[in-house]
């Protein structure tokens, strides 16, 4: 018997018992559909991590502070003045030792910093457009190999005089735009305060348009490019005193993009032997992988111990199979098929059974993904633009498949093993 007559008569005799059959695929259907799904869970929660790495700052930049010696908590009393500190933009009340020029050139001078750019802190008080109503608005950063999840429009130019903005997508309505499009080349005013307490107005032209991710620099705030950061910080420090203007809460240094583990922590170490905290984005989200990991890792365990129940049926179905075909066995073994051949028909048998249990689950489990996908971002996802919840990865599908066949052809050596022993004169003379 050819290969192709041992793979046909092997789909055909498998269902010979239809019920039989049917319910050993369910029982496998519910394995492959589990793990799938489970799969497209990971890969649509890290796949939107991923994303939001890109959107917190490029993976060759670390944030770098001074922090303060010594910190009072609540249970100590209040904290001692210290006329170094500055905000740290973060929990309100909370400060960090101002970073200057000096620290500034000492970050540079450390082995494997590449390049140092000071964070600019903004506070302005309002965005307006045209004569409409005035809304309160933060003001944002991007550094080099950062990206925003654009959803109309372009990210500011560093390289342009030109005062630009990317908008949050939040605004639009509220600045009195008619959808996101019509936001783009309008201009807006913001108004910011100096130490003098006059209010000054800078007007800027929208770019881009950016959706609100779950660390997205663009939550309620704008970007700007360079040329109307520095428009911005300038004017706010009109009135304060030179030797205080240059004070930053943090700065960024970039280092080798193909650094290893081991280097960027070295170079972490020689940040604190001067002083300095560094955090890179991985630090900042890391974690989350982690989590997604480990949750998934569970939930695929589940679907494998449903896997390993449902081999129990190939093999009890196949043992069926072998007894009710005994004569047949002998009659083939008779007609000179080999012992090799008739193991290989009745693995072929459990393989196509386990092919058909998880092609079905899986191919079940992407359409359940993506119906449930699509309705829960416009529900109770909707606060998390971007999101796919499940995601299906073709590659991880197609191991998937492999890998219950793989299970089936496993349990499916017992009962093939067991019909190549045949002995064909018993076999003939069984009733």
């Amino acid at each position: 018997m050819k290969t192709l007559d041992l793979i046909s008569s092997a789909i055909s005799n498998t269902f010979r018992s239809k019920t039989r059959t049917t319910l050993t695929i369910l029982a496998i259907f519910v394995g492959a559909f589990t793990l799938t799904l489970t799969n497209g869970l990971g890969t649509g929660i890290n796949n939107y991590i991923d994303d939001t790495v890109a959107g917190i700052g490029a993976s060759d930049v670390m944030t770098v502070t001074k922090a303060a010696e010594e910190t009072a908590t609540t249970d100590s009393g209040p904290a001692e003045y210290d006329p170094d500190s500055i905000s740290s933009g973060g929990v309100p009340g909370s400060t960090v030792v101002a970073l200057t020029p000096a620290d500034l050139d000492t970050l540079a001078a450390i082995d494997g910093v590449l390049d140092v750019k000071a964070t600019k802190s903004i506070s302005p008080d309002y965005i307006q457009a045209g004569d409409g109503t005035k809304f309160v608005v933060a003001v944002g950063s991007l550094v080099a190999g950062q990206t925003i999840q654009l959803v109309a429009g372009t990210e500011p130019n560093n390289t342009s005089d030109e005062h630009q903005i990317v908008l949050p997508v939040s605004y639009v309505d509220a600045l009195g735009f008619a959808d996101y499009r019509d936001a783009i080349d309008e201009t807006v005013t913001i108004a910011i305060t100096d130490a003098e307490r006059t209010q000054h107005s800078v007007e800027a032209t929208i770019v881009g348009v950016a959706e609100t991710g779950l660390a997205s620099p663009t939550g309620a705030s704008i970007i700007p490019n360079e040329a109307l950061t520095d428009e911005f910080y300038a004017t706010q420090n009109i009135g304060v005193p030179t030797d205080q203007q240059e004070r930053y809460a943090q700065a960024s240094i970039w280092f080798a993009p193909d650094a290893t583990d081991a280097q960027i922590q070295d170079l972490k170490e020689s940040l604190a032997d001067t002083g300095y905290t560094g955090t890179t984005v991985a630090d900042q989200l890391g974690s989350f992988k982690t989590v997604v990991d480990a949750i998934v890792l569970v939930l695929n365990a589940f679907a494998v111990i449903a896997l390993l129940a449902a081999s129990f049926g190939i093999i009890n179905t196949l043992y069926m199979s072998v007894q009710e075909r005994t004569r047949e066995i002998g009659l083939m073994k008779a007609m000179g098929m080999g012992s090799g051949k008739v193991f290989g028909l009745f693995t072929l048998e459990a393989v196509f059974i386990g092919f058909l249990g998880s092609a079905i689950g899986a191919g079940l489990a992407m359409l359940a993904g993506a119906g449930v996908s699509s309705a829960l971002s416009g529900a109770l996802l909707s606060d998390l633009p971007g999101l796919t919840l499940f995601a299906f990865d073709p590659v991880s599908i197609a191991v998937i498949i492999l890998v219950v066949m793989g299970i089936a052809f496993l349990a499916g050596t017992l009962p093939a093993a067991r019909a190549a022993r045949a002995d064909p004169v018993e076999s003939l003379r069984y009733e």
